[in-house]
């Protein structure tokens, strides 16, 4: 099952940051799952946009995970430099789903 508590995530999401030097913004939340349960919800805070990123399980059944991008209110207008940044950003993301996944895979 790939549905988590807050502190199962939160080992896992020091393990990312120990491994990947990134991610220090990156935070667990609290959701509250079907039954009242705490599944974890990861919150990817974006420097370089007013935009945010979370990151949770696909289904309860799988071992896929999802991002969603929060949607912008305000056009949001970069130089190169921050859009480089936001693309790094964008790429720690990816890595972290990918990592959870792995990790829910492993169980």
């Amino acid at each position: 099952m790939s549905y988590r508590t807050r502190e199962t995530l939160e080992a896992w999401l020091t393990d990312f940051r120990n491994a990947r030097s990134a991610g220090g913004a990156i935070k667990v939340v609290i959701q509250d799952g079907s039954g009242g349960r705490d599944t974890g919800l990861i919150v990817v805070p974006l420097k370089s946009s007013n935009a945010s990123i979370h990151i949770e399980p696909g289904s309860p059944a799988g071992d896929g995970w999802r991002i969603t991008i929060d949607a912008l209110e305000d056009t949001t207008i970069l130089d190169s430099h921050q859009l480089q940044e936001l693309a790094h950003e964008l790429a720690v993301a990816a890595e972290l789903c990918a990592y959870l996944e792995s990790r829910a895979a492993d169980g």
